[in-house]
């Protein structure tokens, strides 16, 4: 497991290593698409202490949310990007998925925290089978490597709806540019709707 701070990018779950680094929450308040949102993070999940940068890039650069529909939050860690899709979108069905638990149940207690009862969290193996999403935001943990990373977009990007849309933001020196390039190649659509701060923000699509 990584250092607990924003280095440490999601698919960290070792419950030695959470056991060893203790608990020293921290709160973050973010604003966009016109509402502010305040939230609980903690020591072992990704962007500790502050909103990360690429998901308040994501977030500055994507449109809003359909009104309803299932949605997808890849990679939650303490549940930035669900509970500012469950706000944004209060008719919708949300689902926060991680492999940390310290991260789930920091997204369930934030939550719970800002009334919002549309956000399903789960692990990689509770999303019922079948189960097809409309959106997904994601900032995806690059970090893992290359073949862990393709291994999981694989798995969740084939599960978009026909008409459902992906936004994920990548850092360009991390690789953006060539993972747009393998997704085309595995039969998605990919435009780039933005950059900024040295990331790019895609979007995908099922051809």
């Amino acid at each position: 497991m990584t250092a607990p701070d924003s280095s440490s990018h999601y698919f960290d779950a070792d419950p030695d290593e959470l056991t060893r680094l203790g608990s020293a929450p921290r709160e973050v308040t973010w604003t966009t698409h016109g509402i502010t949102l305040t939230a609980t993070s903690d020591r072992g999940v990704f962007s500790y202490g502050s909103l990360d940068r690429g998901t308040e890039v994501l977030l500055s650069l994507v449109p809003s949310p359909p009104s309803d529909g299932v949605f997808l939050d890849l990679g939650c860690g303490w549940g930035s990007i669900a509970t500012t899709l469950a706000s944004l979108s209060p008719s919708s069905e949300v689902w926060a998925l991680d492999v940390n638990p310290r991260a789930r149940d920091l997204t369930s207690d934030n939550a719970n925290r800002l009334d919002l009862t549309n956000i399903h969290v789960a692990g990689p193996d509770d999303v019922p089978t079948g189960l097809t999403f409309d959106l997904i935001w994601s900032n995806p943990p690059i970090r893992i490597g290359k073949e862990a990373l393709h291994d999981l977009l694989r798995q969740w990007l084939s599960r978009l709806s026909p008409e459902g849309d992906a936004y994920l933001v990548v850092q360009k020196h991390l690789g953006s540019d060539s993972l747009a390039a393998w997704m085309i190649d595995q039969g998605w659509r990919v435009d780039r709707i933005g950059s900024k701060k040295g990331f790019r923000v895609l979007r995908v699509r099922p051809q």
